[in-house]
């Protein structure tokens, strides 16, 4: 699988790092509610077909990014870098 990194262009796979769901939305800091908690931290769903993710650069500029990906053909149909991060000048 070949992921098109926003700063690096086109890499392998192995240059990355899954990060997690992009779609989990995380619980307000002081929520005290741990059913909550427990549902963010472990309870996913494992979807078939277009999903959103966040993948980093490890082996490469390090960036993190959101990988719009199919989960049955692999296709990925965007990448955006995430974060306050300036694309650097190619």
């Amino acid at each position: 699988m070949i992921i098109i990194c926003p700063q690096c262009g086109p890499r392998e796979l192995s240059e990355y790092t899954y990060v997690g769901d992009a779609t989990v939305a995380r619980p307000d800091h002081n929520d005290v509610d741990m059913e909550k908690w427990v549902d963010y931290v472990f309870m996913r769903k494992n979807p078939r077909g277009s999903h959103t993710e966040h993948w980093q650069h490890t082996a490469g500029c390090r960036a993190f990014l959101k990988v719009d990906r199919d989960t049955v053909t692999h296709e990925i149909t965007d990448v955006v870098l995430e974060g306050p991060w300036q694309m650097k000048d190619k």
